[in-house]
């Protein structure tokens, strides 16, 4: 797989936190972070969806280690990590200028789609002002249900 300049700086980066950690930068751990970079951002993949991507790829990880893989990637903001009300979580690119994005969700498929709103930003700002908080970052998300299943 060939890495792009971005995804050598972050292979640096991931390196070097993982090493911070004493742990190591594993082949299995890099196939998984490779796979969002090359989706890109907006791309949401759940665990099962990484672990099939990457067979398909004939890229050997387990299911389990792909679980292991995401938590480890979302703690050190590799990934933004986005947990649905049904018990499912979802895992995207993190992207610095990318933060503040909300996301319209199926209930059913589990279809997810991104949407940006300046009203719902600055409503979580003065929710966060008016108890005292520091808001760090906003997101939305809505459940509904998409064309396809609909039908």
């Amino acid at each position: 797989m060939p890495l792009t300049a971005g995804s050598v700086q972050e292979d640096e980066s991931l390196q070097q936190g993982l090493h911070q950690d004493g742990r190591r930068l594993t082949p299995q751990r890099k196939r998984v972070l490779e796979l969002f970079e090359r989706r890109g951002s907006g791309c949401h993949l759940s665990a099962e969806e990484v672990h099939q991507q990457l067979a398909e790829l004939e890229l050997k990880v387990s299911l389990a280690t792909v679980y292991r893989t995401l938590r480890l990637l979302a703690d050190m903001g590799f990934l933004q990590e986005l947990e649905l009300t049904e018990g499912g979580r979802r895992f995207e690119l993190a992207v610095a200028d990318h933060r503040d994005h909300h996301h319209v969700v199926c209930i059913r498929c589990g279809r997810t789609e991104e949407f940006e709103s300046q009203p719902v930003l600055v409503a979580g700002q003065e929710a966060a002002q008016g108890f005292g908080f520091k808001l760090i970052e906003s997101s939305l998300n809505v459940r509904a249900i998409c064309p396809d299943c609909q039908e």
